[in-house]
Formats: C-alpha cells, sequence, structure tokens
C-alpha cells in the first residue's frame, strides 16, 4: 500500500492476452505476465476469465466449475473461493449446458492492499451483483470476462461494456472475443485500457481513501430504502 497522510493508493492491474488449446501454455503466458505486472509495482492483478480451461471441443466431462481464488501476491495463501452466479443461455453461449448457477453468494475479501469483491463474466450485467458486494465494503471490485461478438445478431454490439479475451472461437458459432480491457475509476470514467489485438499489462492507482469520502459525500448509502426494494427479490416484481 503506498502513500502516507491518509493515503491508502493501490496499483490494480488487469491482463490481457491469447489464450490458445493449450492450458499449459495459457497458463505459463499468464505467469510470464504477472511476474511482469509485479515488476511494474502491481499490488492487485486480475487474470482473464477462461485462461486456464481448454475451451475447444470442451465436453460436460472436462468442463471445470467455474470459480475464482483470491490469494494475495506474495504468500500464495487462498483466501476464499467464488463461483459465477448468472449463467447465460443463447446464440454462442450456451452455458447452461454445462454449468449450473452457484449458491456462493457475492463475497468480499479482505487482503493486505484493501477490499476486494469479485463477480465473472456474466455477472457483470447485474446490478445487483455489484451494490451487494459494495454494501459489504468492497473498495476494488474485479470482473473477470470471456464474451465477444453476438453471432446470431450483428447489430447491438457491447465490446464498450466489457473487459475480455483476445482470440476467436469456433464452434456452432464463431465468435470474436473483444479484448479491450479496462479500468474504470469511482464515476465510471475509464482510467485504463487496452487495445483490441495486443497483449496488455495494463495498470492504474487509486486512493481508496478518496474513494471512501465521495462515495459517503454523495449520500448514495445513506439514503437507500430496502423496506421498499422487496420487488428485487422476485422474479416477476411482484412484491
Amino acid at each position: 500500500m503506498k502513500g502516507g497522510g491518509g493515503e491508502r493508493k493501490v496499483v490494480v492491474c488487469a491482463l490481457q492476452f491469447t489464450c490458445t488449446v493449450d492450458v499449459t501454455t495459457n497458463v505459463a503466458t499468464a505467469e510470464r505476465l504477472v511476474r511482469a505486472a509485479h515488476r511494474k509495482g502491481a499490488q492487485i492483478i486480475l487474470i482473464q476469465d477462461t485462461y486456464s480451461v481448454r475451451r475447444r471441443g470442451m465436453t460436460s466431462s472436462v468442463m471445470p466449475s467455474l470459480t475464482m481464488v483470491i490469494q494475495p501476491l506474495r504468500d500464495g495463501t487462498d483466501l476464499g473461493l467464488y463461483r459465477k452466479s448468472h449463467i447465460p443461455d443463447g446464440p454462442g453461449y450456451q452455458d447452461k449446458f454445462y454449468f449450473n448457477p452457484a449458491d456462493t453468494g457475492f463475497k468480499v475479501f479482505n487482503t493486505k492492499y484493501g477490499k476486494i469483491g469479485v463477480a465473472i463474466c456474466w455477472d457483470q450485467w447485474f446490478p445487483e451483483a455489484t451494490r451487494g458486494m459494495v454494501l459489504q465494503g468492497a473498495e476494488v471490485l474485479l470482473y473477470p470476462t470471456a464474451i465477444g461478438s453476438e453471432p446470431q445478431d450483428l447489430g447491438p454490439h457491447s465490446r464498450k461494456l466489457e473487459a475480455l479475451t483476445i482470440e476467436t472461437e469456433h464452434g456452432n458459432s464463431d465468435i470474436t472475443f473483444y479484448n479491450n480491457s479496462f479500468s474504470a475509476g469511482l464515476t465510471g470514467d475509464i482510467v485504463a485500457s487496452a487495445g483490441d489485438k495486443e497483449e496488455a499489462v495494463l495498470l492504474a492507482e487509486f486512493d481508496l481513501d478518496k474513494v471512501k469520502s465521495k462515495r459517503h459525500s454523495w449520500s448514495e448509502f445513506q439514503d437507500r430504502r430496502p423496506d421498499l426494494y422487496k420487488a428485487l427479490l422476485t422474479l416477476d416484481g411482484r412484491a
């Protein structure tokens, strides 16, 4: 943790690289980039979703569960486990054929460099996940993702909303994964971003004390009305 005089500065890093069908190669690439990020001062490092999974030609018997293990950069101690809560099902993304939605709930992990909340891929489209983690004290939110073009629909394009991987997957339909990994600040402004074709070690520094101060000044949490939000606990909005 950098800084003094009331500052709590942390350097967050997102990695972006091309994945292959060879898991060993992908893990070696991830290790190389993690070490490079550490040399550049990274304290919290996020590796992209499914980098250690053989993606093409997978069957249900070899598909692992979707998990995220949080561990400090230096001593390697596992702090906990989060399993993906929201599972997509549609053209090009038949994840429900392989996975069941997890029941770990949304978690926040207390690390040396701050409190970290983690959600995976499709989870990012559900604001309830983000709000739940922040209410638990999350100071940094991590979203490893692997989403790309919509092969059945050439109209809407979600690339600007994603932080993804570099590859094209071939199967029942072709999907080009978006890349463009990014880090965003408290107001949603992009503070660091990668291109759509290159390998990247993307670093951004945040002052967690300033984030906390701004969040309190907006009164978004003090003025909440949980007693009126019962409809959010239902599937059809009937409170």
